[in-house]
């Protein structure tokens, strides 16, 4: 489905179309994207958290035997990659449950184990285009059992049975996308986009765990992130020094979020090696001259 509201409109249209009967929605709280869909979710359905990542502060996601699932349980929701803290989900819970994905951040820059996953949803404002779009992958059971008493547009089965043009669909986002899809198809598909993932976080990850402690990642290493690697400097100070020497010299956008400060590079699939190249090269210059 081409749907438009972002991932945030997903937030409820899964609660709304999933939780009937009196069955219950189990939510990993993984970080803030995970926390705001199950806020959304407990207003509109019975939600509970399976596993908290409050406490180590989001550092890390859980090992598949730390979460629990409750009886009566419908689906489990992961987000599988969170922005703000850098973290990724390298290994799928092992839930009794079908899964729910936002994978807003990191589609198409991996392999999907869709065997496990009942509907996955994406806005598509990082790997697949502008924003403006949401693409929402749906089990035929899923979208067949949309409830009755919703407004249409909440209604998975209304946008399926429409062809996704229940209303005036966003069209240049759509067009977009397409061409996008096509682009990551002549690199070689998800394979290819997986390995240069890989490559280009590998290379500024090396720099940071090369750097003597001068860069720091607050992320368990199991859990870091490909598509955004964040990191802190020795302190508060240096790290605006090191933003504004970045932008000077072309580096843009590397500051962390407000809520946790640092510095963060994204790096989704449009990101060509040469821009991680970049970001290390610069790196280096500035510790050898505030080491």
């Amino acid at each position: 489905l081409l749907l438009q509201g972002g991932a945030t409109l997903q937030f409820s249209m899964v609660p709304m179309n999933l939780l009937t009967g009196g069955q219950r929605g189990a939510y990993v709280l993984s970080g803030s994207w995970a926390a705001k869909a199950f806020e959304d979710a407990s207003l509109l359905g019975d939600a509970y958290p399976a596993w908290d990542g409050e406490a180590s502060r989001f550092d890390r996601m859980p090992a598949p035997g730390d979460v629990e699932v409750t009886a009566g349980t419908r689906y489990l929701h992961v987000t599988s990659n969170e922005t703000i803290g850098g973290i990724q989900m390298w290994e799928w819970p092992a839930a009794s449950v079908p899964l729910v994905g936002d994978m807003s951040s990191d589609i198409m820059s991996r392999p999907v184990p869709w065997e496990h996953f009942d509907l996955v949803y994406a806005g598509a404002q990082k790997n697949l285009g502008p924003a403006g779009a949401t693409v929402v992958i749906a089990r035929s059971s899923v979208v067949d059992a949309s409830p009755d008493g919703l407004g249409a547009y909440l209604r998975y089965d209304v946008h399926r049975d429409k062809g996704s043009l229940y209303n005036t669909p966003p069209v240049f986002a759509i067009w977009v996308l397409g061409k996008t899809l096509r682009w990551v198809q002549a690199q070689g598909g998800v394979a290819a986009m997986a390995a240069l993932a890989a490559a280009k976080a590998g290379l500024v990850y090396e720099a940071i765990d090369g750097s003597g402690g001068f860069y720091r990642s607050p992320v368990a290493e199991g859990s870091r992130s490909l598509m955004n690697v964040v990191f802190r400097l020795p302190s508060e100070d240096l790290e605006q020094e090191f933003l504004t020497a970045a932008t000077a010299g072309g580096l843009v956008n590397l500051e962390g979020h407000r809520s946790v400060g640092g510095v963060r590079a994204s790096l989704y699939n449009a990101m060509p090696m040469a821009g991680a190249e970049a970001l290390v090269d610069f790196m280096a210059g500035f510790r050898a001259r505030h080491a």
